[in-house]
This record gives C-alpha cells, sequence and structure tokens, in this order.
C-alpha cells in the first residue's frame, strides 16, 4: 500500500498521505514521498492546482515521533540534517509556483499543522482538530510560519501552550478559510480548485510567486531558516521531562509517553 497517494481529476492534483494506522504519521519516507508528488504536479501543466489531504478522517498527527526516537538522533547536526528535510517539505508547498488548498477532517497536529499552514488556503471539516503540542514534550515548531498566519498573540498563546483549537476558532484566527461538515470536504474542495483553475496556469504561476514574495519581503523565509538552526538545538537540549518522555516511547511504547504528557498537561481535546 502507498503510504502517499497521487490522483488527477479534472486538471486538480490530489495528494493523499496515506498511513491510516499511524493516524498519517509523516515518516521520513512519507515526507520524502509527499515532497517527490508536490513537486511532480508543479510540473505537469495538465494540473492548475494541488490539493493536500489526509486518508481515512484525519489529515495527520504530525512527525512520526516513535520512528524519529528509534534513529536515536541526539547531536543537534544530526538534528539538524533530519528537521531539514522536514522543512523542505513545508518549504515545498509554500514554494510551489501552483495554488495548493489543505483539505483538513480529524487531527492536523504539529509538523502536519505546519504543513497545512504551508498551505495557500485550508477548507476543514467541523470534526478537524489543530494544534502544535510539540512543547509538551520537549520539542518545538520546525517550520516557524504560523506568526505569519494568525499573529503575534495568538501565536505565543498556541506555541507555548501546545494547545488545540477547533475549525470554528481556526477559521475565526485566520488560519483557515472555510469550515465544512465532513461529508462535504471533498466535493467543496473540488469546487474551489476547479474555479481556480479556469484562471490561465501563467497567470496563477506569477500570481502566486507575488504573493509569496510579498512575505518572504516580510521575512518569512529567513525565520524559517533561523527556527531551523535553533530547533536543532532544541531537540537535542537536555530536560528531564523530555528525558522521561523518550524513555517511554522506547520502554513502553509512544502511547504510554503520550499519556504521560496528557497526565501532566491534559487531553489535546475534551472529548
Amino acid at each position: 500500500m502507498s503510504e502517499v497517494k497521487s490522483e488527477i481529476r479534472d486538471n486538480i492534483g490530489w495528494i493523499t498521505l496515506n498511513r491510516p494506522k499511524k493516524i498519517n504519521a509523516l515518516s521520513g519516507e512519507v515526507v520524502g514521498a509527499a515532497r517527490e508528488a508536490v513537486e511532480a504536479f508543479e510540473r505537469d501543466d495538465d494540473v492548475r492546482v494541488i490539493v493536500l489531504t489526509g486518508a481515512n478522517g484525519n489529515f495527520s498527527v504530525g512527525y512520526d515521533i516513535a520512528q524519529e526516537v528509534e534513529m536515536g538522533i541526539s547531536r543537534p547536526e544530526d538534528w539538524h540534517a533530519a528537521l531539514t528535510n522536514n522543512v523542505g517539505l513545508s518549504m515545498a508547498v509554500w514554494g510551489c509556483k501552483k495554488p495548493v488548498i489543505g483539505a483538513v477532517d480529524g487531527w492536523c497536529l504539529a509538523g502536519a499543522c505546519e504543513l497545512a499552514m504551508a498551505c495557500d488556503m485550508i477548507v476543514a471539516t467541523d470534526r478537524a482538530k489543530f494544534g502544535e503540542p510539540e512543547i509538551r514534550f520537549g520539542s518545538g515548531p520546525v517550520t516557524l510560519l504560523m506568526p505569519f498566519i494568525v499573529g503575534q498573540k495568538k501565536t505565543m498563546e498556541l506555541l507555548l501552550t501546545g494547545d488545540t483549537i477547533d475549525a470554528v476558532e481556526a477559521e475565526r484566527i485566520g488560519m483557515i478559510n472555510k469550515v465544512v461538515a465532513p461529508e462535504d470536504l471533498d466535493e467543496t474542495v473540488q469546487k474551489l480548485a476547479s474555479k481556480i483553475a479556469l484562471t490561465p496556469l501563467v497567470t496563477l504561476r506569477l500570481t502566486k510567486t507575488a504573493l509569496n514574495r510579498a512575505y518572504e519581503a516580510m521575512g518569512l523565509r529567513n525565520a524559517v531558516n533561523v527556527n531551523l538552526d535553533l530547533a536543532a538545538t532544541l531537540n537535542a537540549a537536555e530536560a528531564p521531562e523530555k528525558t522521561q518522555f523518550v524513555e517511554l516511547v522506547r520502554s513502553e511504547g509512544l502511547r504510554k509517553a503520550l499519556d504521560y504528557r496528557d497526565k501532566r498537561y491534559g487531553a489535546l481535546t475534551d472529548e
């Protein structure tokens, strides 16, 4: 079974993260395959708009923590190399010269929340949950896009607490464009993409380039690069709580480690 599926529907390239048993966690293999799929659709002139989504009622829970622990990465330089690959996917979506729409259902957390924010637009279901809870186990955002999407005060709140928000709140703060019922997600996104696809491809490319350059003039790409350097140091830093979390992942599995986290902070959602 392919962990990243690609298909074209009427000039719309759909990319689906497809690890349902792992809630579409972004393993190294998934990150690489998703980036290849984005870049392939970017080169294909038959594709006008790209859609990024997840299988089985969830977008993704973010980077595969269990895989990271299993790899035993510890030195800052090793973390920098690993995180560069993760940032590379988000920035490939951000920098793609064709519009990219995120179609989000269910969980959209951590690195997956960053990946969704890298999309030009997001349509989410009313059961979607967004957040970056990495701080709760001693990590932090890898692709620092949130300050440019939702502003300084809300970014501080979300990134320093690790709280999640629902789709209604995400729309209110400008993180997403629209909230729909789960059964309407694909049709709504396809209609939006089809409307955009009526515009000549050269116009789409140049307009998106102009908009991206405006954000980059505000310092977006520099902020992402600086944060990557800091994230490598942060992930290598020692803290008792992080050591306990990692040891639990190794000895008893990720579920036990997450239970430990939730005992300290509370569950990510009351539902």
